[in-house]
């Protein structure tokens, strides 16, 4: 029987989640966590499309609403795949029409922050990025 030290199974757990590494399952999730869609629903819920409020359940009808642009199809995919993650949790209430509320878990609040920043460095720093790309793209 082999032994291992503590040392060694931390090591091992370390290497096990690395997501530099092509394996590591963890890419998978980063994947789906960075996704456009992922990260303006996150941002957005329950803090509306300034993200200066705290995080709140909102309806579906409203979500649609704070993301310009977003099909209904894709939202429900979106708000589907979050809540099979375990980032937002859906309250049917049986209303006519049925009322549909989702609301963050304490695993999509502990994102809920990174992902609202990454939105407003995004929109801080938009213009600086396209002037970047035009002057890359004029030399080539």
């Amino acid at each position: 029987m082999v032994t291992t030290t503590a040392a060694q199974k931390k090591a091992e757990a370390k290497v096990q989640y690395d997501a530099f590494l092509a394996a590591c399952p963890s890419q998978q999730l980063l994947a789906r966590v960075s996704g456009k869609w992922v990260t303006l629903v996150l941002s957005a819920l329950g803090s509306g499309p300034d993200c200066d409020g705290e995080p709140r359940p909102m309806r579906y009808s409203e979500l649609a609403r704070t993301l310009a642009g977003v099909s209904p199809k894709m939202l429900s995919q979106t708000l589907r795949s979050l809540e099979r993650d375990g980032l937002v949790s859906r309250l049917a209430t049986a209303t006519v029409p049925v009322t549909v509320t989702y609301e963050l878990t304490a695993l999509g609040l502990s994102l809920h922050q990174t992902v609202r920043q990454l939105k407003t460095w995004s929109e801080q720093h938009r213009d600086e990025v396209a002037a970047h790309q035009q002057a890359f793209d004029a030399t080539r």
